[in-house]
């Protein structure tokens, strides 16, 4: 068998659905954002009915800004970290969740993950706790949403904040309650992959609107609602969103009820498929999660069973079989962008290695899908079954350079 990489004949000769999803409604959005006359939400309408249709959706009070990234960036300033704070991070997440933390003056604890559910172990919290830690921020990764019960109960009785990291979980359900349910703020992404999106943009979800006033003051160079002359309360920086983002996220947030169950739907019949190949170990689900909208569909090998596979050519190789796979992330330790903080009696790489062995398997052994794959049919669910099977049986899908 020839892989498509080396010549072959790929599996799939035609795309999964296109993302992002798009049609006469977002048109008709951005026409109307254009013809209200006004493009910034402070004359506009459609950031502020956005916010109040995504809050209301997820069970809190939204306030739309300009990315995920700077979602976190707020979240962290309304909570008033301060300089040399410690924030427990999970080792294994996109770097957002730890660079946030380290441009608020934080210093992030990576934590290592559940090795089934991918998200923030809780069992790990307490080894990393100091008089230091300020906040703790579960990632609910790829969209199956972390045991916030036993990480709120192990918060409350040390006194740390929780904020949770919500970029991949747009919907999700977990005991019967949603991401605004929980009662932190929480932080959203709408980039151009995410479940829901206008290229770019995010949102900070606050429990309650008690708080919106401020959230809205410093997410605006620290002026608030309504102001006139230039009142700056606080050295904020810049985070509002466009109205045609907002109107786009209108209509984007409309769909994802459906696509959300579509996805779990086909979840169902790839994971199964996804069980079925030797050393193939899908990303597991707590029985408490009610909706995970699967942001991306993940899966790690076996280093048992495929010990001799290059992680990084079998990416490779299903994307040439038509298959839009990609690595993992790396745990956050390992990027450039963390080394700074080595030193000064910080950990460095080999002892948080060490630390977090889940997060090391993940980083090095794990890839995913993009959730359009789940937006298809069985039958595509069939087609990376088969083409990951392929990969994995070929003499070229073992370790050489790439």
């Amino acid at each position: 068998m020839v892989l498509a990489l080396d010549g072959g004949t790929p599996v799939r000769r035609h795309d999964f659905p296109a993302w992002p999803h798009h049609d006469d409604a977002e048109r008709e959005a951005l026409v109307r954002a254009v013809d209200q006359g006004q493009w910034w939400r402070v004359g506009g309408s459609e950031v502020t009915s956005f916010e109040a249709e995504f809050g209301a959706y997820h069970g809190g009070t939204a306030l739309a800004v300009t990315n995920g990234t700077h979602a976190l960036e707020l979240g962290l300033e309304l909570l008033g970290l301060e300089p040399g704070d410690e924030v427990i991070v999970p080792a294994f997440t996109f770097i957002s969740t730890s660079i946030a933390v380290q441009r608020a003056g934080g210093v992030p604890v990576p934590v290592d993950v559940d090795p089934d559910t991918y998200c923030l172990d809780p069992a790990a919290l307490e080894a990393a706790r100091t008089e230091r830690t300020r906040v703790v921020i579960p990632v609910h990764m790829a969209g199956h949403i972390a045991d916030m019960d036993a990480i709120g109960a192990w918060a409350d009785r040390h006194g740390v904040v929780v904020f949770q990291d919500a970029a991949h979980a747009h919907g999700a359900v977990r005991s019967g309650r949603r991401v605004g349910d929980f009662g932190t703020l929480a932080a959203f992404s709408f980039q151009n992959g995410k479940l829901m999106t206008a290229g770019e943009g995010g949102a900070l979800l606050l429990p309650s609107a008690d708080r919106f006033d401020e959230a809205f003051a410093r997410h605006s160079c620290g002026r608030p609602i309504g102001d006139t002359h230039y009142e700056h309360r606080s050295p904020s920086s810049n985070y509002r969103m466009t109205e045609f983002a907002g109107a786009v996220l209108r209509v984007q947030l409309g769909r994802l009820a459906e696509q959300n169950e579509r996805r779990e739907s086909r979840w169902k019949t790839l994971s199964a498929a996804l069980r079925e190949i030797p050393g193939v170990l899908p990303q597991g689900r707590d029985p408490h999660c009610d909706l995970n909208p699967h942001y991306m569909a993940m899966a790690a090998l076996d280093p048992e069973v495929h010990a001799d596979v290059d992680r990084d050519h079998l990416v490779r190789a299903l994307v040439a079989e038509g298959i839009p796979a990609f690595v993992n992330y790396p745990p956050v330790y390992r990027t450039e962008a963390h080394a700074a903080l080595i030193g000064n009696g910080l950990p460095g790489v080999a002892e948080l290695a060490e630390r977090n062995p889940v997060s090391e398997h993940l980083g090095a052994r794990g890839f995913w899908l993009h959730h359009r794959v789940l937006l298809g049919t069985d039958a595509d669910c069939a087609d990376v079954a088969e083409a990951l099977a392929k990969v994995l049986s070929a003499p070229a899908g073992k370790k050489r350079p790439a």
